[in-house]
């Protein structure tokens, strides 16, 4: 399974993008993944192709009214561990014996 944080905007619609932002979610949201949003982006989870073809999908909406469009992306592929958007939390919030503020 992949897990792979992202972030893609447009470069060239001036300060705020949250409208972009917020097609691109919405394209996550409809691909069925598990996905947890982020302040600064978002982390999908789910096999190579289909994580990647979510990202492509957020670019090709994006070009379709865009010039100039940046992404940021960390993945992290395990084979044969999947549920990790919760189970990378659970651990570090049992090595320090509390929960952490969310």
């Amino acid at each position: 399974m992949l897990l792979a944080e992202f972030s893609i905007w447009p470069m060239d619609k001036g300060e705020s993008v949250s409208p972009y932002v917020a097609r691109c979610l919405d394209i996550i949201d409809r691909s069925g993944l598990a996905y947890k949003l982020g302040p600064l982006g978002t982390c999908l989870e789910g096999e190579w192709p289909e994580v990647m073809a979510v990202i492509q999908k957020c670019y090709e909406d994006l070009a379709k009214d865009c010039t100039r469009i940046t992404c940021t992306a960390k993945m992290d592929w395990r084979k044969g561990h999947k549920g990790r958007l919760q189970t990378k939390v659970d651990s570090v919030e049992q090595k320090l014996g509390r929960p952490l503020r969310k």
